[in-house]
């Protein structure tokens, strides 16, 4: 840890990463530009990760305005748009959040950055995202593997989660409606109520 400046424990600088890739096809249309409370679902995420302290936010996917970084193999799920975010930054702590879980708090958030367990790879019981990890270049070797393997269930978050002996952290369950994702305009539905 880190002495801030007023003397508190602070946790040293981490990265935020928005997961914007893929096609959203459940969904029919692009959920980065989802409205969320008058703004893009990614403007909203992008600030989120900000407001819980992360020095600088990258997005994954090909969002310009954003300086995003497409998926170097495509339809790879949330572990290609790792891969091509592995290759452009520097090692360090990364905290990954999907693009549509837009209820999570910066005090959530916070709760993986500052838990002190020294962990590869942390996530919340249950929950692949959100997810901190440490960019190194045991994670780099790991997902190149991972990432290049043959059926999709060996390209998960569960298998890289597992392959780092990934820790799994439970949080009070009056915050778990902070999880829930949308990946149908069903769901996004229900979410906005």
């Amino acid at each position: 840890m880190n002495i801030d400046r007023y003397g508190a424990n602070a946790a040293p600088p981490w990265t935020g990463v928005v997961l914007a890739g893929g096609k959203s096809s459940r969904m029919g249309r692009d959920k980065a530009s989802l409205s969320w409370k008058g703004q893009p679902l990614l403007q909203h995420m992008h600030d989120l990760l900000l407001r819980a302290g992360a020095a600088r936010v990258v997005v994954s996917g090909d969002h310009p305005e954003y300086k995003g970084i497409p998926d170097p193999v495509p339809e790879r799920g949330p572990i290609g748009g790792l891969a091509g975010i592995v290759e452009n930054e520097p090692d360090g702590t990364l905290l990954i959040v999907p693009i549509d879980m837009p209820k999570l708090s910066p005090a959530l958030l916070r709760r993986l950055i500052d838990d002190t367990q020294p962990a590869a790879s942390l996530c919340i019981q249950g929950h692949m995202l959100p997810l901190r990890l440490k960019l190194d270049q045991r994670l780099r070797s790991v997902l190149a593997d991972i990432a290049g393997a043959g059926p999709p269930h060996m390209r998960s978050l569960h298998c890289l989660h597992a392959a780092l002996d990934g820790i799994d952290i439970d949080i009070d369950a009056r915050h778990s409606d902070q999880l829930l994702d949308s990946d149908t305009p069903e769901q996004w539905e229900a979410l906005q109520a």
